[in-house]
């Protein structure tokens, strides 16, 4: 079993001999390849639906490690104790969604050093709650994956100085790491905003807020990175 180069982003940022939850672990690769690796001592995979979680069943005996693996049917967090484990993982959702896992049960979250993340949507509104709830974000990559350019990003707990506008919508430490993905990451987020001021060009009143102001100067900074 090989991981895509998406989730093999997830596993290259845990640490060595952390304790991971694997929230909403689908078919359970990553839990897999953790335990396989020698990254992860321990190992819960979640997900909140039986069919996901039957998959990951099938999967670990497959591999042998049925009795190395914990697998729990329940929503987000809220299938974890406390001190249980250290790291989660959350991969394949977006990142609105991902916030309101993270805050279903805060005493979880609490006792946590590490937060693996991989929104599918919503990065920047995901790194605002970081900063916003005493995380702050310690690494960043980008992997491709059937033509779609995925964010991984690794939080850790304490608070740091709060970005730039732009740079939570790039993301603080691919801006800084410069990995070769980004100048295309960029100019994907540069599309989105065109996109978004070009539907608010349809309305005179939306032209006046300060949302489409906004937009207009997110667009003027990202173009402004896009060299460097």
């Amino acid at each position: 079993m090989e991981l895509d180069d998406r989730l093999q982003a997830l596993a290259d940022f845990v640490e060595p001999g952390s304790r991971v939850a694997d929230v909403g672990t689908d078919h359970g690769y990553l839990a897999i390849e953790l335990i396989k690796s020698g990254k992860a001592d321990f190992v819960i995979a979640s997900d909140k639906n039986s069919g996901p979680l039957e998959a990951a069943g099938r999967s670990l005996r497959m591999e042998g490690l049925a009795e190395k693996i914990t697998l729990r049917l329940g929503d987000g967090v809220q299938v974890l104790n406390p001190g249980e484990v250290d790291t989660v993982c959350l991969a394949g959702m977006g990142g609105v969604l991902m916030t309101e896992i993270l805050e279903a049960k805060p005493e979880v979250v609490k006792e946590l050093k590490h937060l693996i993340l991989q929104p599918m949507n919503g990065a920047e509104e995901l790194r605002r709650w970081l900063y916003r709830n005493s995380w702050h974000i310690v690494d960043e990559n980008l992997a491709v994956d059937d033509g779609r350019i995925y964010e991984i990003i690794k939080a850790e707990q304490g608070r740091k100085k709060y970005p730039a506008p732009v740079e939570l919508l790039i993301g603080p430490k691919l801006w800084e790491k410069k990995p070769p993905l980004l100048r295309h990451h960029i100019e994907q987020l540069l599309f989105q905003q065109k996109r978004v001021a070009s539907g608010m060009e349809k309305s005179p009143r939306a032209k006046q807020t300060k949302k489409y102001a906004k937009v207009l100067e997110l667009i003027e900074q990202l173009e402004g990175r896009l060299s460097w």
